[in-house]
């Protein structure tokens, strides 16, 4: 009931749409009602009169009947358009509800989940709410006056029938209920297995370049048609089911059919019903049948329904781990200032990455971070806009702890250059207003000079108007980093983080990127993730991070006099180049 709760609610900014179509699904069931009553109205009263009196019968009957079935046009006209619409826009609030809710959700929780699954969520689990949403209501509504208007006018004309029929109908109730469980199964099965196949294929997709540089093609394909073929499997089951349960119920209803032949003739015969009420009889079981055949088919349309909205109600229930606190607070003219007390941090609780951190970061100052792979350097870096959260210790910036601070707020004064960097579909434009959505065109061609970006934009055929294809493929990795740079000059964050923002690009990029990062850091708090040593030379502090903890701390020259850890790295290094 909870599930059909939260369903229900849906509807609330639609009420007056959804009331209006039940309103039409109950002129609609009346006039269909109403055909047979008129059929046996005229039959027994009119058309055993002279032909005078059925003339002028039939033309008043003709013409209260054209009025009805105009009414009847457009009570069916709002049906199916607006009754669509409306569940079309039911879709779509779900759709932005389960976006929003997604992007609340923390890094943890990405880590854990592919994207072509949570795609599939998004998207395919939600495509059969629409029809589920408009005809789940309307279809049990017109049903139920249907099976219940026509067993009270079929009573009328010969209980003994009537009840057989009810008899038989009942056992179809129970069949489709019985079909009702093991249908629900399978079609969330379904959904599981078309978001596997969702998954690979955003996978190897993703990957293209890699799996023909490898000439991969073949396992690829292995891979997909496993996922295809479990699909198919869960799919061929459905339909089994499906076969089964639609084939029982027509067996049902041919039945019904049988009953009223079989039984009418034995009740004509002793004189119990008349032939004419017979015949109004059977007009009455197609009425009956329909809306039998309707709840039949809604009972499939319900299981795919009601799967997918269960499927999203699993993402929506999902609590973000990383929220505001309450009575959380906005920053304002940050100094920059950052301090880790006696922090402590592990993704599954159990292998510690971070070790009882304790340190520094004055306002305004450099800090490299260094270490060995594997050594939480990243992940150093990951708390302070809590990405991740830490289970012991704290972060401040400014002297707040960042966990009293509004993410939003805290997110908005932290820069971040990573090794990776991601593009957006779009223009360069684009790309580089998303570090500031109001800026103006001078403001972005500003912030692309100081990333010494500008110069490469000028050269593309469009210029800033260049569209550079799905995450940046049309552009070199230097280009990329560098448009990358300018976001975050645009963004004008007080606490700058570099996480190993050069180690990709050859040495000609690199000089340019250093460049733009030496600019980018001026008058900010800077945190640096190197791994070419040779680049974090000039940094106010050097911390060496092992997964033990801090190791070393200190200035380039005054580690390599120590002869530790810091200084066995860059002999490494300077003995390799």
């Amino acid at each position: 009931m909870n599930t059909l709760e939260k369903f229900i609610s849906y509807y609330k900014p639609y009420k007056k749409m959804f009331f209006m179509d039940m309103f039409c699904a109950l002129i609609l069931s009346v006039i269909d009602l109403s055909f047979p009553i008129i059929v046996k109205y005229l039959l027994n009263d009119i058309y055993v009169k002279d032909t005078n009196v059925i003339l002028k019968y039939a033309i008043i009957i003709g013409i209260f009947m054209f009025f009805m079935y105009v009414i009847r046009f457009f009570c069916q006209y709002y049906i199916t358009s607006w009754g669509h619409i409306m569940g079309a826009k039911m879709e779509a609030d779900m759709r932005e509800d389960i976006f929003t809710h997604l992007q609340k959700l923390s890094f943890s929780y990405y880590d854990n989940n592919t994207t072509g699954k949570l795609m599939s969520r998004v998207v395919t689990d939600l495509f059969d709410i629409s029809e589920l949403a408009h005809h789940g209501p309307e279809d049990v509504f017109i049903s139920i006056l249907k099976i219940v208007g026509s067993f009270i006018l079929l009573l009328n004309i010969n209980v003994k029938i009537t009840l057989i029929l009810f008899a038989i109908t009942l056992i179809m109730l129970y069949f489709s209920y019985f079909y009702n469980k093991r249908m629900r199964y399978i079609f969330k099965k379904n959904k599981a297995k078309i978001a596997n196949v969702n998954a690979q294929l955003q996978d190897s997709f993703s990957g293209i370049r890699v799996v023909k540089s490898f000439a991969n093609e073949n396992i690829e394909s292995i891979k997909f048609n496993k996922g295809n073929k479990e699909f198919l499997d869960t799919k061929e089951k459905s339909y089994h089911l499906m076969g089964r349960f639609f084939s029982m119920n027509g067996f049902f209803q041919g039945m019904l059919y049988l009953s009223v032949i079989v039984f009418g003739g034995i009740f004509i015969s002793t004189g119990a019903i008349k032939v004419s009420d017979l015949v109004v009889y059977i007009l009455y079981i197609n009425i009956f049948l329909k809306p039998i055949e309707k709840l039949v088919n809604f009972t499939e349309q319900y299981q795919k329904g009601i799967s997918g909205f269960e499927r999203f109600l699993e993402i929506m229930n999902t609590k973000p781990d990383i929220k505001d606190k309450k009575g959380a607070v906005k920053i304002k003219d940050v100094k920059g200032k950052i301090e880790f007390k006696n922090v402590s941090f592990s993704y599954d609780n159990k292998n510690s990455i971070l070790n009882n951190i304790n340190m520094n970061v004055e306002c305004g100052k450099t800090v490299a971070i260094v270490g060995p792979s594997g050594s939480g350097k990243t992940t150093f870096c990951n708390i302070i806009p809590r990405f991740y959260e830490i289970y012991e210790g704290m972060v401040t910036i400014d002297g707040i702890d960042i966990k009293n601070i509004k993410l939003k707020s805290l997110r908005r004064n932290i820069g971040v250059v990573q090794q990776d960097v991601y593009i957006f579909g779009g223009t360069i434009k684009d790309n580089i207003a998303y570090g500031n959505s109001n800026a103006t065109e001078e403001e972005v061609i500003n912030a692309a000079k100081k990333a010494n970006a500008h110069e490469f934009i000028m050269e593309l055929e469009n210029g800033y108007d260049t569209y550079v294809g799905e995450r940046g493929v049309k552009l070199s990795g230097g280009q990329k980093q560098r448009i990358s740079i300018a976001r975050v000059f645009l963004k004008n964050p007080p606490i700058l983080i570099l996480d190993e923002a050069t180690s990709a690009l050859d040495n000609e990029s690199e000089r340019y990127i250093q460049k733009s990062l030496e600019k980018l850091s001026q008058n900010r708090t800077t945190i640096v993730i190197a791994h070419r040593l040779s680049t974090i030379k000039n940094a106010d502090k050097i911390v060496v991070l092992t997964q033990e903890g801090i190791k070393e701390t200190g200035t380039h020259d005054e580690l390599l006099l120590k002869d530790g850890v810091y200084a066995k790295l860059y002999n490494m290094q300077f003995e390799a180049v």
